[in-house]
């Protein structure tokens, strides 16, 4: 039902590429079949099996008989060029002809070889000086000379690309999301080719002032999918009730502690490494002043009780300051502060690590107020001191460049803090593969660590083993593949696979929609379905989907989903109220 509703709002299918086992080579150009202008689209839709399409049929049919797409290039790639086409042949009992020319150099003309069953991927070498920089024109033509609009011959199109020989067509699941279950369960991670070691050198998370019964939840399935890494929020060490607030100065209420010390010997027992972090300005009534002695002998106990308890990580986060009053932004002071830790800590274990999240933790620096803090960084923060980035942004896409420039600014190792799938305890969950992380960015990065939901942990993990996927093998890594393996692996039966896919559907998130940690998918949907005409009966049936949703997530796991089922109550309550204001009672 979900998937016959959204049909309606289906944006134009796109691609992605993967080379196995290597730095993937880019395409100069790529668009969907749908982008076509000409062909039959216009007639009969451009839907077809989860694709965005265009066909043409045989010649007599006028404009139905051929499509073209202009696109510009800046320059003409040195390596050789192919245009690789996703595309099905017709049911008729002969294979249709068809010719693609680019700019009007034949680059195919006769029986086309694909199948009539399934889409396939085929390339056509360009010849020399075919391709030019500025504007070129592809077409692809029906080449029958008999046949009418609506009958065999005829020759779809779903995806085409030019790029070298070795690119490989993915669909790009942030412009068409839906989640095909694999019929076959495979390795997760993918595996890595013989020899090769994993992309990032520390793969995990962090809480997201989850209990100790969360993270010790989470700690087998960080273990059994190859992830080595747990940090716990920085909010776990606040005291809570009777609100939460930021007392560092003080010791760790007896309860966190006792609660930690569970997760620290879980992790130990598991191989995991587990990262000890406070916070010691954020929220707080006094916070830390990064020059003082006396301050820093306050916060000192936190870290030796965790040492103690053999702790080799450690994190000291400054950031999110710059938009607390009366706190300074020094990076010189904040040096200090954390070589005079770093030093202590290697004092009692020369193994000790520490991770400094900055307070300028994403871009690439080069802004007026980053590059100069990064630079000082980059003089007089110790050596062996890793930085905490999120990306070029705080949310959204990562790339090796930004990467490049951050790190060369700030001469330290970086952990990436990937802000996804955190939802910041928005009442929302983002559910989607990790997506549009380049994929050499653990050429430039050493390790990869997950911001999650707040409270839907166990929803949490169909995403988190996305970045688990990710984070172990980069050059290999396929969104879509990625979360259909990640439900089979978490589904224990086929009423638990069907529910993770329909909840993974409603709540794809923000990576998919370019949007922050707060976008909500489901109401997000409902008020795209009131915007179309007539649309009355499509809303009450994507309300009545939710509610279907809701019920058989009870029904599968009876004795879990807890928080996930709230949202799902919450946002039904919600999308009842926004029918109601636009169709009334």
């Amino acid at each position: 039902m979900l998937r016959m509703i959204c049909a309606m709002l289906v944006l134009a299918a796109g691609f992605t590429h993967v080379c196995h086992g290597q730095t993937p080579a880019p395409a100069v150009a790529d668009w969907a079949g749908a982008d076509f202008a000409g062909g039959a689209k216009e007639r009969f839709g451009s839907l077809k099996d989860g694709e965005s399409v265009n066909y043409v049929y045989a010649e007599p049919t006028g404009a139905d008989a051929a499509m073209q797409h202009t696109f510009s290039i800046a320059a003409v790639p040195d390596a050789p060029m192919f245009v690789h086409v996703k595309g099905r042949d017709d049911d008729g009992p002969a294979p249709c002809r068809i010719a693609i020319e680019l700019n009007g150099t034949t680059l195919f003309e006769g029986e086309n070889t694909f199948s009539a069953g399934a889409w396939q991927v085929k390339r056509f070498a360009i010849p020399a000086a075919a391709l030019k920089a500025g504007e070129n024109t592809l077409v692809i033509a029906n080449r029958e000379k008999a046949g009418t609009v609506g009958m065999p011959p005829w020759f779809m199109v779903a995806a085409c690309v030019i790029g070298p020989k070795t690119y490989v067509i993915r669909r790009d699941v942030t412009r068409d999301f839906f989640v095909t279950l694999p019929t076959e369960k495979r390795e997760l991670p993918e595996p890595l080719p013989a020899g090769r070691k994993p992309g990032f050198a520390i793969r995990g998370t962090k809480g997201w002032n989850w209990t100790s019964e969360q993270y010790l939840a989470e700690i087998p399935v960080l273990k059994r999918f190859k992830m080595n890494f747990l940090m716990n929020c920085y909010l776990t060490t606040f005291v809570q009730e009777p609100k939460m607030e930021n007392r560092w100065y003080e010791p760790l209420p007896d309860e966190t502690r006792r609660g930690l010390e569970k997760v620290i010997k879980a992790c130990q027992a598991e191989g995991i490494d587990f990262c000890f972090a406070v916070h010691p300005q954020l929220w707080s009534p006094r916070p830390i002043d990064p020059t003082s002695e006396a301050d820093f002998e306050l916060l000192w106990p936190h870290f030796a009780w965790a040492q103690k308890l053999g702790v080799k990580w450690f994190s000291l986060p400054l950031d999110d300051v710059h938009a607390m009053q009366g706190v300074k932004i020094d990076a010189s002071e904040h040096a200090k502060l954390i070589n005079r830790l770093i030093d202590r800590l290697r004092a009692n274990d020369p193994k000790a690590e520490l991770i400094f999240c900055p307070t300028w933790y994403w871009g690439d620096g080069t802004g007026k107020e980053q590059k100069p803090y990064l630079e000082t960084l980059a003089r007089e923060l110790h050596k062996d001191v890793y930085l905490f980035w999120t990306g070029d942004a705080v949310v959204g896409n990562i790339t090796r460049k930004g990467a490049e420039t951050f790190r060369g600014l700030a001469q330290h190792r970086i952990v990436l803090w990937d802000n996804y799938p955190v939802n910041d305890a928005h009442p929302t969950m983002h559910l989607a593969p990790v997506t549009h992380r380049d994929l050499d960015l653990c050429d430039v990065i050493d390790g990869y660590m997950s911001n999650p939901l707040c409270q839907q942990n166990e929803a949490n993990r169909l995403p988190m083993l996305t970045c688990a996927d990710y984070a172990w093998n980069p050059a290999a890594y396929d969104p879509a593949r990625s979360i259909g393996q990640a439900i089979l692996h978490l589904a224990e039966t086929p009423a638990q696979r069907d529910v993770m896919r329909d909840l993974v559907e409603a709540y794809p998130g923000m990576l998919i929609y370019g949007n922050g940690p707060g976008f909500n998918a489901v109401r997000h949907k409902l008020a795209q379905i009131t915007t179309i005409p007539h649309s009355k009966q499509a809303a009450t049936a994507f309300i009545e989907h939710m509610q279907s949703l809701a019920r058989r997530i009870g029904e599968a796991f009876p004795n879990g989903y807890v928080a996930e089922r709230k949202t799902l109550e919450n946002d039904i309550a919600e999308l009842q109220k926004m029918y109601t204001a636009k169709y009334g009672q």
